[in-house]
């Protein structure tokens, strides 16, 4: 009901945003909110083969130029967790560890894996982060659109191709075993960069033309906005609203020092803008990945970012916690 109603009134990113919404307000007001594993994975996969497909030869063209932007993203992602920890600490009376581990941009298993290892304020942690998250998610598109930096465009309409039986059963296959074969790897966001990767190869070579329906990725954008939504569950009211300050005043902090940089870069490079923004966004790595599917981004210049800017949160996430712990 949220996707649709957001979606068909042309909210950019609807399906998303209002399925996160109404599901995460239904989650808080106690209805059971949980979403399957196995309808989690086939979305995943989904979504992939829909980023993958709007790769072109003519998108790769500014790769070379992605190390200076990377560079200036993982420069944010430090400033941005400094900022808020800091925040959190002198404002909120958080423990340090908490702080930390509450400000880290994305990668939510592994900050609550982490948090409760070190006996961090679990709850607390996993709300600030979401609610930063669906935040960015409603209010990320329509900003964007009222900058005049991405129009609310419909979703893509399945191409008109000689053999479509033929080219969706290749997508569908190839992607599916990609994602899987990631995901056995370990990777993380295996099924969706698994699948967005062969798509992206098989559409940006040319050797296919088929997209998603629009319907099946409405479908996706719905199915994540519902995953989402649904870390609420086991969130009443009371307590929602006893870290609501916290959670609202990290997301001020960290929203204005990644925009500090991402408007730095725009100003000094010929980057798109509204591909920096969502790039340099401290959301979850999936989430600000079918955003730049909505609204029509370069989802490999979008995925690069995100997907750097989680190995640096991984492999300093326990360090930074050992040490945080180490002196309290």
């Amino acid at each position: 009901m949220g996707g649709s109603i957001f979606g068909l009134s042309g909210f950019p990113a609807g399906w998303l945003s209002g399925s996160m919404l109404f599901v995460a307000v239904a989650a808080v007001a106690g209805r059971p909110a949980h979403m399957p594993a196995p309808f989690a994975r086939a979305i995943f996969v989904v979504i992939g083969m829909s980023l993958g497909a709007a790769v072109t030869p003519q998108t790769l063209k500014g790769i070379w130029a992605w190390p200076v932007s990377v560079a200036v993203l993982l420069t944010a992602v430090l400033a941005v967790t400094l900022a808020t920890s800091s925040y959190l600490k002198a404002v909120h009376k958080w423990a340090p560890i908490s702080a930390f581990l509450a400000s880290a941009p994305g990668a939510l298993s592994q900050v609550i894996i982490v948090s409760t290892q070190y006996n961090a304020d679990v709850r607390g942690i996993a709300i600030v982060q979401s609610v930063r998250v669906v935040i960015l998610a409603v209010v990320l598109p329509a900003t964007i659109a009222l900058l005049g930096l991405a129009a609310p465009a419909p979703l893509p309409v399945a191409a008109a191709v000689d053999n479509p039986a033929l080219e969706y059963g290749v997508l569908i296959v190839v992607s599916t075993l990609a994602a899987f074969g990631l995901e056995r790897l370990r990777f993380r966001g295996g099924l969706m960069f698994g699948s967005m990767i062969a798509s992206a190869i098989l559409h940006g070579t040319g050797l296919i033309h088929a997209t998603m329906p629009w319907w099946l990725a409405a479908v996706a954008m719905c199915g994540l906005g519902a995953i989402t939504g649904s870390r609420f569950a086991n969130t009443g009211p009371k307590l929602l609203l006893s870290y609501i300050g916290a959670a609202l005043g990290s997301f001020v902090i960290s929203i204005a020092v990644a925009g500090a940089f991402a408007f730095g870069l725009i100003a000094l490079t010929s980057f798109p803008a509204a591909d920096v923004i969502v790039s340099f966004a401290p959301g979850a790595l999936d989430v600000m990945m079918i955003l730049a599917l909505a609204l029509h981004l370069d989802p490999i210049y979008v995925g690069a970012h995100h997907l750097a800017r989680f190995l640096l949160i991984s492999v300093a996430l326990p360090v930074a916690a050992r040490t945080l712990r180490g002196k309290a």
